[in-house]
């Protein structure tokens, strides 16, 4: 399951039909899972909300990359503290879009002609990005999903966050490209130990969710321009099944 990271091609892109996904259906499963994610409270996806959901299922966000949106909203939440109030879904959208812009580039697939001219969603600083890393790959080895392995790399990522932070107007020239180019080594290492801890069984899974996910853009896309696709879908799948984060910055 090594994917190449060669950066798929415009004519690669394809669109999803609007007929895809039940808008309905799509619906339900949200509400479900932030019901969970409210720890059993029921927010009705109801009126704007389902609006909203329903354009995310039009659009051709696949269910579990809008739910890693909403998880990376939640992920923010409870540092807040413990006292908190059932989430919306609304206050989930940005995040969800994040998200799937992620999952676009990764996979090279889009949902529209006006989508594909779109430029891409502003991200985060450098430093506010490698905080994040740093947060999400420290819970995971806190919960085991990680093994003493992948210390070094956090500890690695720890010390570039203190670089960052050490300059006043943030790294530039020679010296961030080199740790953008550190960041895209570690994040194909973590990604090859995260893989390789795997059970078969798990392994299967999510290469069956992998091609459930892509199946609407299946038809027409060329065979290798699809393979790649894949591979970058089941890297998607693994992060957010390990809460792993992307630790390359585009």
């Amino acid at each position: 399951m090594g994917a190449e990271r060669e950066p798929p091609g415009r004519a690669e892109h394809l669109s999803v039909p609007p007929s895809a996904v039940d808008p309905s259906e799509y619906c339900r499963a949200i509400e479900t899972y932030l019901c969970q994610k409210n720890d059993g409270h029921l927010i009705r996806v109801v009126g704007p909300s389902f609006e909203l959901v329903s354009r995310w299922a039009n659009e051709g966000i696949p269910l579990k990359v809008a739910c890693s949106g909403i998880d990376r909203y939640f992920e923010r939440y409870y540092r807040k503290g413990p006292q908190r109030r059932p989430v919306r879904v609304d206050f989930c959208e940005a995040d969800v879009l994040d998200v799937f812009d992620e999952w676009r580039r990764a996979t090279g697939v889009v949902t529209s002609s006006v989508d594909a001219a779109t430029p891409a969603r502003k991200g985060p600083s450098l430093p506010e990005h490698l905080e994040r890393v740093v947060l999400r790959l420290t819970n995971a080895r806190a919960t085991g999903a990680l093994g003493v392995e992948a210390d070094p790399l956090i500890d690695e990522l720890s010390r570039m966050l203190d670089a960052a932070r050490a300059q006043a107007g943030g790294l530039r020239g020679g010296a961030r490209q080199a740790t953008l180019e550190r960041l895209a080594a570690v994040d194909v290492a973590l990604m090859a130990h995260a893989i390789a801890t795997l059970s078969d069984g798990a392994r299967a899974t999510i290469e069956r969710e992998a091609l459930d996910e892509l199946s609407a853009f299946r038809e027409g896309m060329a065979p290798d321009a699809f393979e790649r696709a894949r591979l970058a879908a089941i890297e998607h799948l693994v992060r957010t099944k390990l809460g792993l984060p992307v630790v390359g910055l585009s």
